[in-house]
């Protein structure tokens, strides 16, 4: 048997909107009150993650929330040249107020806001969700540059992005702007069929957790995205049934090596960073969509 089009279609469905954006804008109000420690640092708060891109399914709880830090930024210069980085190392003078001290700032401001409501992990400050407000990460982040050129200070190149430290001190760059542009241009070009399958793909992967077909954390949604987001835009369209079925089938069929993340900035399957999916999960992932296909 196949997966029935009326299923696929609950499935497409895109999850809790007012929620959400009530949720954002309680969040945002507190991050950017004049009051707070860290109001004078230019800071820009945006939506990241499944709400932020319209892919959120019903059973999505938390709205990730970035307050990104601008007055501060940290810099990769892996695309420059000797030149280049000779120029930019005239030119650079370090900062005095770091992402740590932001990070703690906030923090504090967010546990003043809401008190015992606040848990601070090792990336994300929690705000747990009560009434209409629904659970939120919040991510104090710093601005990131990635160099393209640097052939004088006046006149630099370079790709705008977000960083954050584990507590291991690794450095996590990201760049959710772009990841949501594309995903919107992705969504515009396929006739709006991209992101109810990104929708479809993300039940299924919960259903085939709930089934013991893979477990939990296999496959994040921001990989989801990045996986659907390399399909040629023709696998998309005419009905959801037609869609999975094709999707899946060129991502089974095709060298998926070379995939990029949806953000364009990295390759998607890579085993040795923190930014990309692992190929083997990959994998795993897509037998299990065929598996749960077949014997629904």
């Amino acid at each position: 048997m196949a997966i029935p089009e009326s299923q696929l279609d609950i499935w497409a469905k895109q999850g809790s909107v007012t929620q959400s954006r009530d949720t954002y804008a309680i969040i945002k109000n507190a991050l950017e009150d004049a009051a707070a420690p860290f109001a004078n640092r230019g800071c820009t708060s945006f939506l990241q993650g499944s709400y932020g891109n319209d892919t959120n399914i019903y059973a999505d709880s938390d709205v990730d929330v970035v307050i990104r830090l601008d007055s501060v930024y940290y810099s990769d210069l892996d695309e420059l040249d000797e030149a280049g980085k000779a120029n930019f190392n005239k030119a650079f003078s370090a900062a005095t107020y770091t992402h740590a001290q932001f990070k703690a700032e906030v923090t504090e401001w967010l546990q003043k806001k809401f008190g015992n409501a606040v848990k601070p992990g090792a990336k994300a400050v929690f705000v747990k969700g009560t009434g209409n407000r629904r659970d939120a990460d919040v991510l104090p982040a710093a601005c990131l540059r990635r160099y393209l050129s640097f052939p004088t200070p006046s006149n630099p190149n370079y790709v705008e992005g977000i960083c954050f430290f584990l507590g291991d001190g690794t450095r996590i760059d990201n760049f959710p702007k772009q990841h949501s542009a594309n995903c919107s241009a992705k969504h515009q070009s396929t006739s709006q069929w991209f992101k109810p399958a990104v929708r479809i793909f993300k039940n299924m992967r919960n259903r085939m957790i709930d089934d013991g077909l893979i477990v939990e954390g296999l496959a994040p949604s921001y990989y989801l995205e990045g996986l659907l987001y390399n399909v040629p835009d023709s696998k998309f369209g005419s009905s959801y049934k037609d869609t999975v079925i094709n999707v899946t089938d060129w991502l089974l069929q095709t060298d998926r090596s070379r995939f990029v993340c949806a953000n364009k900035m990295y390759y998607l399957l890579r085993e040795n960073s923190p930014v990309t999916w692992r190929a083997a999960k990959c994998t795993q992932f897509l037998d299990a969509v065929v598996s749960l296909w077949k014997n629904w």
